[in-house]
């Protein structure tokens, strides 16, 4: 049923652009210099921008975050959507068992970890790498308990009707589970790379070496950068800031359609 009322349309407008204000007075600040901020005056240049890419190596931060935030997301669906297919249509001893203990962990702070995972990375010597960022973040027990309780609620009927055409349990994973579940996929795809992309503890305790830092380590060392004394330039924080924002705002667009839908299904599954 669609509504024509031009009051609730235009409420609804109006709360969007409440909503987003924020974010269009970062984008604007971001175009602003230091003296023009702190004098009240306004102008317009990609100084800032400028400046976080060729002075304070944004790119290469910009590089660290897509590399890391993608190399969790693909094997960490992967390792999940395995685990969730066995959980949900296997039988074997100990299944509820090892489930509670998957359903367990999130219970536990991400704190906590941080100085096991340090010390195992160190006596293996994988400290200010690629590796110690990835690996300790792969496996998500939020993720596996999401797709294991979509893939129940497809019915067993379409596993059956394959087997009876003559495939295996992985084809009915791949053929069968995989294009039905697409929207959980896509949407616990783009909840992995969040996380990911937005991590600031781990990659701070884990690398050292300037060239390994993420976008979130590079946006807050900024805030030692000062035009002025004990002056923040903000307009250099908000240009950075848009950097950071941009390649998830782009992946939302791609994969908005398949997140709600994801959401949706998978609250009434």
């Amino acid at each position: 049923m669609k509504h024509n009322n031009p009051v609730l349309s235009g409420f609804i407008i109006t709360l969007g652009l409440l909503f987003l204000a924020p974010v269009f007075y970062g984008l604007w600040m971001s175009f602003q210099t230091a003296e023009d901020y702190y004098s009240g005056s306004y102008g317009f240049s990609f100084k800032n921008y400028r400046v976080a890419f060729e002075e304070l190596n944004f790119f290469r931060y910009l590089i660290n975050s897509l590399i890391v935030s993608g190399a969790v997301t693909v094997p960490g669906l992967l390792t999940a959507l395995m685990a969730a297919y066995a959980f949900a249509r296997f039988n074997f001893r100990g299944q509820n068992l090892a489930f509670g203990l998957v359903v367990a962990t999130l219970m536990i702070p991400s704190h906590i970890t941080l100085i096991p995972n340090y010390l195992n990375l160190a006596e293996a010597n994988m400290l200010d790498s690629y590796a110690a960022l990835i690996l300790p973040a792969i496996a998500s027990g939020f993720v596996c308990f999401f797709l294991r309780q979509y893939i129940r609620g497809i019915p067993r009927a379409l596993d059956e009707a394959a087997f009876i055409d003559g495939a295996s349990s992985w084809t009915v994973l791949w053929r069968v589970i995989v294009p039905i579940a697409k929207p959980a996929i896509f949407s616990m795809g783009l909840f992995l790379f969040l996380a990911e992309w937005n991590s600031y503890i781990w990659p701070l305790v884990a690398v050292g070496r300037e060239d390994m830092y993420t976008l979130q380590i590079g946006l807050a060392r900024i805030y030692k950068l000062a035009p002025g004394e004990g002056l923040v330039d903000w307009p250099l924080v908000m240009a950075a800031s848009v950097i950071t924002m941009i390649p998830v705002l782009i992946g939302f667009v791609f994969v908005e359609r398949h997140l709600v839908r994801g959401i949706a299904m998978g609250a009434t599954k």
